[in-house]
């Protein structure tokens, strides 16, 4: 997970400087001492970190601070604003044309998910109304219009291209053709190498001053660290961009790049990858990040997740069906889609505060099981579990790939919850402790 070895040591190296009580300056200097090494570790600029730790010990050291009643809490708040500070301070917006279509220009080096998070943009952009297209002008990369093509229909997005012709030409076309068939968005794919030359430079520059994007985002590879910096810095010495995109964010990254970008280059990082899925994607909030490094979880993600995976009225219509003892098992089955689209358990139970950046031990495979059993039921099983005698259950089990008991199991976690709405509806409101000693199929 992104930033795990980096937030615990930074949540040890905090705990071990504000849990003496009182808080002495020399306790904070020792303590930003072991704070500075795991920003290095993590592959932090150098520049960036004595910076960072310059401030953080400035502050903290200050009478306010240390006359506290609360220091340890001081010092965590002190850390956290720097943090956010340090990566943008707040969550950098898109640039949107006056004219029809708005050009956003994606580059960056080969290798580092740019085709792949050209749909990612496009199918986000899709959720919040925009009519994207996308642009294939990467000519050199063996099936990289062909890349482009599968991603796009995934995510329902139409794809130009002209085959292996100037990508200048390629691009301009593109943006005639966006605006003759109404698309708002033009989204460019443009090709990357194995390092940065001039002849790459010069065609992206071209690209560039043929269609005037209103963005111009750069793609870095998290995971390469202090390289995703100094690549960075490059580009934007040609191409003046004008956003970052951090991709393969899940991964075992050290955090260096999104902790050093925006201070070395000045340019922000607009959004995240954080997964494979096309639809893991999201905007980059700094504070929301350095509550997640410093294991504040980030609630308001969470939240975010959850408004778009679950549909308002199915919501409440679940609800009322909970309190009138009519729940099934088909809705159960909707319900755990709906969590899948949130990004699985351990994603999610990372965002809660005290959460980051430890060792979850969650199986995200744990609602497979219950899924594929619900799934081999009919229809009117799925409505009536009272149907499950002996020999459907056995069959059931047989068509699901599990045993008989893994059947039962399911079955008696669904009576339990049955019987809890049914508490909770005669008990209206003393019924709210029990909730969270309920067990759902999968958790």
């Amino acid at each position: 997970m992104a930033f795990e070895g980096l937030s615990e040591k930074l949540q040890g190296a905090l705990r071990r400087m504000t849990g003496k009580g009182r808080l002495t300056e020399q306790a904070v200097k020792e303590g930003m001492r072991e704070v500075r090494m795991a920003l290095l570790e993590a592959d932090v600029n150098y520049a960036v970190a004595k910076d960072f730790i310059r401030k953080v010990t400035e502050r903290c050291v200050g009478q306010d601070v240390l006359s506290s009643l609360t220091p340890a809490q001081q010092v965590i708040k002190i850390v956290r604003e720097e943090m956010t500070d340090l990566m943008g301070s707040t969550n950098a917006r898109l640039t949107w044309s006056p004219s029809v279509p708005t050009v956003f220009m994606l580059c960056g080096l080969q290798g580092a998910g740019k085709t792949t998070m050209c749909a990612k943009l496009a199918g986000y952009l899709t959720k919040q109304g925009k009519k994207p297209m996308l642009a294939a002008c990467d000519i050199y990369r063996p099936a990289a219009i062909t890349q482009l093509q599968v991603v796009g229909q995934q995510v329902g997005v139409p794809v130009f291209e002209k085959g292996t012709q100037d990508p200048v030409k390629t691009a301009k076309e593109a943006v005639e053709s966006a605006r003759y068939y109404g698309r708002d968005v033009l989204i460019i794919d443009t090709a990357g190498r194995l390092h940065i030359d001039e002849a790459l430079m010069d065609e992206l520059e071209r690209i560039r001053d043929a269609v005037h994007p209103s963005e111009i985002l750069l793609t870095v590879d998290a995971m390469t660290g202090q390289d995703a910096v100094n690549v960075a810095k490059a580009f934007d010495e040609k191409l003046n961009v004008t956003g970052v995109i951090l991709t393969k964010l899940d991964g075992d990254t050290r955090g260096g790049a999104a902790l050093s970008i925006k201070s070395v280059t000045g340019k922000p990082i607009k959004f995240s990858g954080i997964g494979e899925k096309l639809s893991d994607i999201e905007p980059f909030h700094p504070d929301r990040m350095a509550s997640r490094i410093l294991g504040m979880g980030d609630v308001m993600t969470l939240i975010d997740k959850a408004s778009e995976a679950f549909d308002g009225q199915e919501a409440e219509k679940f609800a009322r069906k909970g309190l009138s003892s009519r729940l099934t098992l088909e809705d159960f089955l909707d319900q755990m889609q709906s969590m899948k689209k949130m990004g699985g358990l351990k994603s999610m139970i990372s965002m809660l505060p005290g959460m980051s950046g430890k060792d979850i031990d969650v199986d995200d495979n744990a609602m497979k099981k219950p899924e594929a059993i619900i799934r081999s039921m009919t229809p009117a099983e799925r409505r009536d579990p009272s149907l499950l005698n002996a020999s459907r259950r056995k069959r059931i089990a047989a068509g699901s790939g599990t045993t008989v008991q893994d059947v039962n199991q399911l079955i008696r976690q669904f009576e339990q919850a049955q019987q809890m709405m049914k508490q909770m509806m005669n008990m209206k409101g003393k019924g709210r402790g029990r909730l969270g000693r309920m067990k759902f199929p999968g958790m």
